[in-house]
C-alpha cells in the first residue's frame, strides 16, 4: 500500500471494529488512481468524529425505464420539503442513473437519528405520491417509480464522492450542480471526465455548502413521522 494511503481501525457506536482506508492530500488521490481505484465512495461524517454524521443524503434511484426529468423533478420536490423543514441542500448529478440530494448538517445528531429520519422521510414520500415514490429497495416494487434510498445514512454505509468516476461505461462522472442548473442537465451521468474537468474550472456550484449551519433538531425528525 503506498504510503499516502493510510489505514487503521474504528470503532462503530455497534462496538465493532472495522479497518478504514483514508487520505488526507492529492498525493494520496493519485496512489489510489495509480492503483487502480474508480471509485471513491466516502462517509458522511469524519474519521476523527466518526459517530455524527456531518451530511445526510437522499439517493434517488429510479426503475429502468423511467426518464431523466421525472428524476429531476423528484429532487426539486424533495429540495421543496427540505426547505418547508428549514434544511438547506445540494444537487449532486450521480454519474450513473440518479441524483443526490445532500443535506449538510452540524454533527449533533446521531447515525440513528439521522438515518431514521431519512427512513421516515421517504417513507413519507411513499405514502404521499406512490405512484411515484417507494421507500423500499426491491426492484420489482420499484416499476415505474423511483426509490427514494434512505440506506446511505446509516454508519459505515457510503455515497459517491463529489467529482469521482464511475466505472461505467463512457466514464461518466458524479458532478456538484446547482438547483438553478438541475433543471437544465439532461442526464445524471452527463459529464465524462473531460467534461468533468472543464467543469471544475468554473465557480462552485455548491456555494455555500461548507458555510451553512444546520441541525436536526426533534422538531424536524417530529415533522415527518
Amino acid at each position: 500500500m503506498p504510503k499516502a494511503i493510510h489505514d487503521g481501525q474504528l470503532e462503530k457506536m455497534s462496538g465493532k471494529e472495522s479497518r478504514i482506508l483514508w487520505i488526507d492530500d492529492l498525493a494520496g488521490l493519485i496512489a489510489a488512481v495509480q492503483m487502480n481505484v474508480l471509485e471513491f465512495h466516502i462517509w458522511g461524517s469524519l474519521r476523527q468524529q466518526p459517530d455524527l454524521p456531518h451530511r445526510m443524503i437522499f439517493d434517488i434511484d429510479p426503475d429502468e425505464g423511467l426518464g431523466f426529468t421525472a428524476v429531476k423533478q423528484a429532487a426539486l420536490d424533495i429540495r421543496g420539503i427540505l426547505e418547508a423543514l428549514g434544511l438547506q441542500s445540494w444537487p449532486l448529478l450521480s454519474g450513473g442513473k440518479g441524483v443526490h440530494v445532500v443535506v449538510p448538517l452540524v454533527p449533533e445528531a446521531d447515525w440513528d437519528e439521522v438515518k431514521s429520519f431519512c427512513q421516515d422521510f421517504a417513507e413519507l414520500l411513499a405514502r404521499t405520491d406512490p405512484s411515484r415514490f417507494v421507500a423500499n429497495m426491491s426492484k420489482a416494487k420499484r416499476k415505474g417509480r423511483m426509490f427514494v434510498d434512505y440506506l446511505r445514512n446509516g454508519q459505515g454505509s457510503t455515497a459517491i464522492c463529489p467529482w469521482s468516476t464511475r466505472a461505467r461505461a463512457g466514464a461518466g462522472c458524479a458532478v456538484p450542480v446547482s438547483w438553478e442548473e438541475l433543471p437544465s442537465c439532461e442526464s445524471a451521468n452527463g459529464f465524462d471526465v473531460f467534461a468533468a474537468a472543464e467543469r471544475a474550472q468554473m465557480p462552485e456550484a455548491w456555494e455555500g455548502y461548507f458555510d451553512v449551519e444546520q441541525t436536526l433538531t426533534e422538531r424536524i425528525r417530529h415533522a415527518v413521522r
